[in-house]
């Protein structure tokens, strides 16, 4: 460890980020960066963290059977790190000094506790990487959105729209080689006092000191991983902001999520473009998840049993929606629909667990990355409860996916399954409910899953149900011995606040070549 690259990942979340970045070699044994400090206020992120980071401390093929037994549901965690203490206490030690359970903007003693952090982290290093992403949801279109409606709110009197500034505190304190920087799209969009925040977060980030208390200077060079950018004699470059937008489906992520990435580039140590990312194929759905064990959606507000919920479900058939003249079904959809309820079957894995004995498959090219045949099965998959109205609608959703590759707007629902809102038929929520498709990229996964599913209905209309934590964890390209902590609210918040680990591989790798090609 001695030789690696320090890693500080601030606002960690779940480690999307660093998983990306420590997973750099380690399959070869030759690992390039340690994540030396990961800092997360979530309490449930935070064991995330720490289970990861405990995994982390063994060379690759070498965690002990006990982390295979909380992925199985056989112990807990609590008994996890008992049984450390005795048998591993030095990684378990490591674990603990590299996750710190804290919120970055507490107050001057805080600051006093994160600096002696850092520096002990980094140590006598020189070079050093920051990353991480300030919170989001001050920025986010639909946060802008929700916060539209409330008189009271004052974007600038909201402590997430500074955050970004603890970032820069960091940055001009410690001077780290590299840092990254992560954020939502429509942080593009948002202003503050008539200002473009993206124009003015790009300049404090080339001059972190001239917002923050530190007087010891320190410059920066921001870089798109997307765009080259044109050089105009003084060798400042000319990019748009939407320049920094990776739209993740175009560089081998199963998913249209589309984020600001900045990467910056201490001044002293620029001496060339550090390069941008490789185009690659488009993952599907399919390819990712199609081989997941096949659940049943739970029954909310009825005794839930398999028996039940089949006939549940079948009702849809004799609903008034298929055969009423107004139905706007296609005869397309109305055909797969009679042929999914004519063989319609209780999935064996039923509802699914916390921890399933059957390892699914995913696209060749990928199981290095997500497949590890210790684990024996699948963990953090089980299928959530849904009113059956919502069941029949995600049935004629699904359908209408399989026959048209897209998901129906509202206008193109079946009137007995439009939602019972005075504002359904406006054309403002149209796509209230959306299908994921089997042979494109998911959308956005995102947070919102912890609440309901109607954005994440799962393509198979046999399953009548929304994505599982472990499918959402998938097309965010967690390896399936990635385990979230806490219950499935917490887990699907996680997943969804995350960068996909796969893409930071990608970007730690161009990080890493620029490190050994300058310094």
């Amino acid at each position: 460890m001695a030789d690696l690259v320090p890693v500080i990942d601030v606002f960690a979340g779940p480690g999307g980020l660093s998983e990306g970045f420590s997973a750099l070699g380690r399959r070869e044994g030759k690992p390039f960066f340690q994540i030396a400090l990961s800092i997360e206020k979530d309490i449930f992120a935070f064991q995330t963290l720490l289970l990861r980071s405990f995994f982390r401390q063994f060379p690759q093929g070498e965690a002990p059977d006990e982390y295979y037994s909380v992925l199985r549901g056989e112990i807990t965690l609590k008994d996890l790190f008992l049984q450390a203490e005795k048998e591993y206490v030095h990684f378990l030690e490591d674990a603990k000094n590299a996750v710190w359970h804290a919120a970055l903007g507490s107050g001057p003693d805080f600051d006093e506790e994160l600096d002696a952090r850092i520096k002990n982290a980094i140590g006598n290093k020189s070079t050093w990487v920051l990353i991480g992403g300030p919170p989001c949801q001050a920025y986010s279109i639909i946060g802008r959105a929700r916060n539209s409606g409330n008189n009271n709110y004052d974007p600038a009197t909201d402590g997430r729209t500074h955050l970004y500034k603890e970032y820069l505190k960091i940055l001009a304190k410690h001077k780290p080689s590299v840092f990254l920087m992560e954020n939502v799209k429509g942080i593009l969009s948002s202003k503050l006092n008539g200002e473009n925040i993206i124009h003015k977060i790009i300049y404090d980030l080339e001059n972190p000191s001239r917002v923050t208390e530190v007087h010891d200077n320190v410059n920066y060079k921001i870089f798109s991983l997307v765009r080259h950018e044109e050089d105009d004699g003084i060798n400042r470059p000319k990019l748009k902001p939407m320049d920094f937008v990776i739209e993740c489906e175009n560089y081998g992520i199963p998913q249209k999520r589309h984020r600001v990435i900045l990467l910056g580039i201490r001044e002293d140590l620029y001496s060339s473009h550090p390069g941008i990312l490789e185009e690659k194929r488009q993952y599907s759905v399919e390819d990712i998840i199609k081989d997941m064990p096949a659940l049943r959606s739970g029954l909310s507000r009825e005794k839930d049993h398999g028996t039940l919920w089949r006939r549940r479900v079948k009702q849809a058939f004799y609903k008034k929606w298929l055969y009423d003249t107004r139905r706007i079904a296609t005869d397309d959809v109305y055909h797969e629909i009679r042929k999914i309820i004519s063989t319609l079957n209780i999935p064996k894995a039923d509802r699914g667990g916390d921890f399933i004995p059957r390892c699914p498959a995913v696209t060749d090219d990928l199981s290095w990355w997500y497949i590890d045949p210790r684990i024996g099965g699948v963990c953090n998959h089980f299928s959530k409860s849904h009113m059956i109205k919502d069941i029949h609608r995600y049935m004629y959703v699904s359908c209408f996916g399989q026959v048209h590759g897209r998901s129906p707007k509202l206008s193109e629902f079946p009137p007995d399954l439009l939602p019972n809102h005075k504002n359904a038929e406006s054309g403002h929520f149209d796509d209230r409910f959306r299908v994921q498709v089997w042979k494109k990229p998911s959308t956005t996964v995102t947070s919102h899953l912890s609440k309901d599913g109607h954005y994440f209905i799962h393509p198979d209309p046999a399953q009548c149900r929304s994505l599982t934590v472990r499918e959402a964890a998938r097309l965010q390209t967690f390896p399936d011995n990635y385990y979230f902590c806490g219950g499935r609210r917490q887990q699907y918040s996680q997943v969804g606040n995350a960068v996909p680990p796969l893409l930071a591989f990608d970007i730690a790798h161009i990080i890493k070549n620029y490190l050994e090609n300058t310094l």
